[in-house]
């Protein structure tokens, strides 16, 4: 992984320009962090014991040796279980699709940066920000988690001291039962948040290839071009799908059924449940709902975008259409046709405009070069991308705005109800 990362570093500066290696340094790091580096047996021996111990060992160590019957009823953790049970399962499932990628792709071919080659300035530019500002965004969605995390754990073994099972010197051994603990959360959210930051990184790379790619209806361009450029992006979709679909769909049933469970246990007859009792549950619940929606968000957005074609390409073909029949009755001069689109139009100097996610659902008329390609060229690509969508997709099944108001709508209920068992949100 060491070697792979150099290479990364060095090459990366050779495609772009715009790669600096601090930066680079920094982002290899994250996996670095998770004992990703699997180059060697030695090395790979290292990353799976070390995922088991923070994973396994620390968890189940926590519960058994740390049960404490005769504590108050702040310091029994009640819902110790759920928690441990679905951080360990989501940082198992996002550790081995990690070492798969690593393994199969490499760090250069995972995250298409040898495609960058076939891309334009902007876009590597832009991709290289991004790929820069990806470890902030971790370091983010971690660390507020992890210092929520903090606070509680050193306030229930300090304030459950006298009571707290330990082992040999009482202050050594709730030092080590804390920082343990500490380390066994921090990596098991790492792992689960470093794949989202990787998948939302990956979507950014093609929402700007489908930003540039939009800019061919606004030149002389001929439909084989674009049916070829069209076809390649579709493949790359497709390509982003089977590499993450069964994570996405296994975060997908495993949050939900997270939910439904910690539900269960919050709403029995007899249960007590607070913010010392079941805090840590909602916290849980916040850090894994936050991964999934970045994962959701992200993959609509490119769906989204990538519909938005047809519907320039339908707006770039009438637009033809209508020039081609003025040219004919004499009515408008060749060459000003694109210039009289384009500045007779109104909604050019219209104040307020749509956010970044339907910059290409613009209402603006566009230039157009009429000699370019025929009518019939320019129906048949209007018909292809019609009955052609791309996106993104999970077995089969478009991830789209529509599925995303769907399960954010379950998500969120089940979310805001737990929160309003636990620590009293409604």
């Amino acid at each position: 992984m060491e070697d792979e990362g150099r290479a990364f570093a060095q090459r990366g500066k050779s495609i772009s320009g715009y790669f600096e290696p601090v930066e680079l340094n920094r982002f290899i790091f994250c996996f670095k962090w998770v004992c990703l580096d699997q180059s060697n047996l030695w090395r790979a021996g290292l990353s799976w014991s070390v995922f088991f111990l923070f994973a396994v060992a620390v968890p189940l160590a926590s519960h058994f040796l740390l049960q404490c019957s005769s504590c108050d009823a702040d310091h029994q953790r009640p819902y110790h279980v759920p928690v441990q049970i679905s951080l360990s399962v989501f940082a198992a499932i996002s550790f081995a699709c990690l070492s798969r990628w690593s393994r199969k792709y490499g760090i250069r071919k995972f995250l298409f940066l040898d495609k960058l080659c076939d891309s334009s300035e902007h876009v590597r530019r832009r991709y290289s920000q991004q790929l820069q500002r990806s470890v902030k965004l971790w370091c983010w969605f971690v660390f507020p988690c992890f210092a929520v995390e903090t606070a509680y754990k050193l306030w229930w073994f300090i304030s459950g001291s006298t009571t707290i099972p330990y082992y040999g010197n009482f202050y050594v051994s709730d030092t080590i039962a804390c920082t343990l603990e500490l380390l066994s959360w921090l990596y098991r959210i790492s792992v689960f948040i470093l794949v989202c930051v990787l998948y939302r990184l990956i979507c950014y790379l093609q929402i700007l290839r489908l930003e540039d790619f939009a800019q061919v209806f606004q030149k002389e361009t001929e439909v084989v071009s674009i049916l070829k450029e069209h076809l390649r992006f579709r493949r790359t979709l497709r390509i982003i799908s089977h590499r993450f679909r069964a994570f996405l769909l296994l975060s997908l049933i495993l949050v939900t059924a997270s939910q439904f469970i910690s539900l269960l246990m919050i709403t029995r007859s007899g249960a007590n449940a607070d913010i010392l009792k079941a805090g840590e549950l909602s916290l849980c619940s916040i850090s894994l709902l936050t991964g999934l929606f970045i994962c959701l968000r992200s993959a609509t957005k490119v769906t989204h975008k990538a519909q938005s074609i047809t519907g320039l390409a339908a707006k770039w073909h009438i637009c033809a259409t209508i020039n081609s029949f003025d040219e004919n009755d004499g009515e408008t001069p060749t060459t000003q046709v694109a210039s009289t689109h384009v500045l007779d139009a109104d909604w050019e100097s219209e104040e307020e405009e749509g956010d970044g996610d339907d910059d290409l659902n613009n209402a603006r008329i566009m230039p157009i070069y009429a000699h370019t390609i025929s009518f019939h060229k320019r129906q048949a690509l209007v018909t292809y991308l019609e009955n052609n969508k791309a996106g993104i997709t999970v077995y089969g099944f478009m991830l789209d705005r529509t599925y995303l108001h769907t399960i954010f709508g379950i998500e969120f209920a089940l979310f805001l109800w737990l929160l309003n068992k636990t620590i009293g949100i409604t």
